[in-house]
């Protein structure tokens, strides 16, 4: 911050050394512990001449170091003491039990203002550690299960038979963290260092009466398979079958993470079926 003129002393209140009297003088130096010093102004004074206090600006007045009383002094005068106030706009440190909760804005952290909605994991809480007060995000804590989100299929998708094929799920039903794509790659990037519970299950089928032989839902990993969940009906008479896949990943805002699905029909073109799904949500640790 700029002044102009002397910057304020806050709170530095003073007393002078004691000032000898000289006959027909009434300018005076002030000093205190030897050293001169500048008051903020004769406002910011208290002079007492012969038990009586002074009126500043007009029984004296100040410049720099120098005390210069109205008229000068005499034999027998006695200053009785200077004291300086400092910066009297400033109230320091005020008293103990003073402050009270009113007197306290709401940007400070002061109780007065409800939380109406859960907090997010951002938001903080005081705690004392080891009798220190300290503030701690509510994800330390115990947070939310956010972010999250649920994409499904559609429509029905065509795929290869026996040969897995990359679940397009391009509908989501939320996505708290923007972190699923469900317009291009179909795939889910998790934030970094969040662990998250992945859930998908596809539902498949053959064409016509053919019956689904067998029935596989893949987790890859930056286009690698990572993980498999896989029934085998050899004596399925039904052309429809559901497979689902649950399993745990860390995030570390890089990684990416999609679902692919191999359908294995005895003729025609096996399908995912549209009620399909892949999902996740964030743990809480």
């Amino acid at each position: 911050m700029a002044y102009i003129g002397k910057q304020p002393v806050v709170g530095n209140f003073q007393v002078c050394d004691a000032i000898s009297v000289v006959n027909g003088q009434a300018a005076y130096t002030l000093q205190v512990g030897g050293t001169n010093v500048e008051p903020e102004s004769a406002n910011h004074m208290l002079v007492s001449l012969n038990g009586i206090l002074q009126k500043p600006g007009s029984s004296f007045t100040i410049s720099g170091s120098t005390m210069t009383f109205a008229s000068n002094l005499a034999t027998g005068d006695v200053i009785d003491f200077v004291q300086i106030l400092g910066n009297v706009l400033d109230i320091g440190q005020p008293s103990d039990d003073t402050v009270t909760a009113a007197k306290l804005n709401n940007d400070i952290i002061s109780g007065q203002t409800a939380l109406t909605s859960s907090p997010d994991d951002t938001d903080e809480l005081l705690i004392s550690d080891a009798g220190t007060i300290k503030r701690i995000d509510v994800s330390l804590v115990c947070g939310k299960n956010t972010p999250y989100f649920r994409a499904r299929l559609s429509s029905n998708q065509n795929t290869t038979n026996g040969t897995a094929t990359k679940v397009q799920f391009d509908t989501e039903e939320f996505d708290t963290g923007n972190e699923y794509d469900n317009s291009s790659n179909y795939r889910f990037t998790p934030a970094n260092g969040n662990t998250y519970c992945i859930i998908a299950n596809v539902g498949m089928e053959g064409s016509g009466s053919t019956t689904v032989q067998e029935a596989r839902v893949k987790l890859y990993k930056n286009g690698s398979e990572v993980f498999e969940n896989r029934t085998d009906p050899y004596n399925n008479s039904n052309n429809k079958i559901n497979v689902g896949l649950q399993t745990f990943v860390t995030g570390n805002g890089s990684d990416y993470y999609e679902i692919y699905a191999s359908i294995y029909v005895g003729s025609g073109t096996p399908r995912a079926r549209s009620y399909s799904y892949f999902s996740a949500f964030k743990l809480i640790s």
